[in-house]
Order: C-alpha cells, then structure tokens, then sequence
C-alpha cells in the first residue's frame, strides 16, 4: 500500500495525524506492507526569514480570539498526548521551505521519515525555527544524513523545483489543506484523525484490494 502523507512541518495537525497513522500501522501489524512516502505543502509560504509572532499570524489569518487559540492549543496538547507527541510553547512561524528542500533529499537517502520526526519535534515541541541553517544542520547530522551535502543543499537552490512540482501537483489535486492522507493515489483521509478511523480506513482499503 502507497501512503502519500501531505503537510507542513508548520502544521501542529500534521503532527498529531503522522502519529496517530503510525500507531494504526502498528495495530495493523506486518500483513498490510507500507511505502509511506511525505509530500510537501507550504502553510505559509510567503513568510519571511525572521518569522512571525504566533498569535498574531494567527489571529490575523483565521480571525480566531486570543482565548479560542488558546482553546485551540489545549487541544492539541490533548491529542498529542493520546499519541505521544509532546507540544510545548511555539512563539513564532516560521518559513519551512529550506525544511522541505532537505526532507525531498532525505527521501532519496532512505531518511525521510526520521528527519520528518525530527522537524515536527524541533518546531512543535523545542520551539526551534525549522528554516534556520544551524537546526537544520544538527537535525541532517542526528538523523544519520550527511551535514555537510546538507550545507551544500541549504547553500544552492538544489531540489527547490522538485519542492515546488509536487506542491503544485497536490494543490492542483484539490489539496488545501493537512494533513491529506492519500492511499494508493485514489483515496483521501483528511486531518488529524485519530488511530482508530486511520486503521479502520486502511483495513477497509486492504480488504477492498
């Protein structure tokens, strides 16, 4: 089975579903075969190098109060827990294009879930800026990738039309929003679902295959 899994390391969202899809795959077990694949998908892709307040980007872009994003945060940190994603305080958004870049490489270098994990925990949990060199760097480094082909990735403008063929290629799909969940290239799941409807969805797929 073909995951196509479509997000931004800026989406808190994204977190929650990539952990929630991991533990269905662990219920599920060794009988259903998986080539998970992460696709790329800018929130905020005219962001500036130095970031954004997150409350004011946020308030601003989606019109939510003060107490509805913090509503919104303690939430997250509930369905973080229920998957074991911690999320600590993140001041500031960041641009995530350079994260991308390396995450398109990592996928040829067979590392690509690791530094995926690596990033969602460095944004949303250590509250590090994912388009600063030095993170990115350390993270290349702890994650077994080469930090040095990785200074030359960041240095050059390397993989950032593969980076932008498959955003367009997603958006032209239809995708707006992440996590998006695509299944063997036909079937859709949508947000950060919980474990249960991740496993129901794919024991249904594999039973109809």
């Amino acid at each position: 089975m073909k995951i196509d899994f479509v997000s931004d390391v800026a989406c808190p969202w994204c977190a929650v579903g990539l952990n929630a899809l991991e533990e269905a795959l662990r219920r599920i077990g060794p009988e259903l075969a998986v080539d998970l694949h992460f696709q790329p998908f800018e929130l905020n892709p005219q962001m500036p190098p130095e970031g954004e307040d997150a409350v004011e980007h946020l308030s601003r872009k989606y019109g939510a109060s003060p107490e509805q994003l913090a509503a919104t945060r303690a939430t997250l940190r509930q369905r973080g827990a229920e998957v074991g994603f911690q999320f600590g305080e993140r001041p500031r958004v960041w641009n995530t294009f350079d994260a991308h870049r390396l995450l398109h490489w990592a996928g040829l270098e067979g590392k690509q879930r690791a530094l995926k994990h690596a990033l969602l925990k460095a944004y949303h949990t250590d509250a590090q800026n994912p388009g600063a060199p030095e993170v990115l760097l350390r993270l290349c480094a702890e994650v077994g990738l080469d930090a040095e082909r990785a200074r030359a990735i960041l240095d050059s403008d390397e993989f950032g039309l593969q980076v932008r063929e498959r955003e367009q290629y997603y958006q032209r799909a239809g995708i707006h929003s992440v996590p998006a969940v695509i299944i063997n290239d036909r079937h859709l799941i949508t947000g950060g679902q919980p474990p249960e409807a991740f496993e129901r969805a794919l024991r249904q797929l594999a039973a109809a295959a």
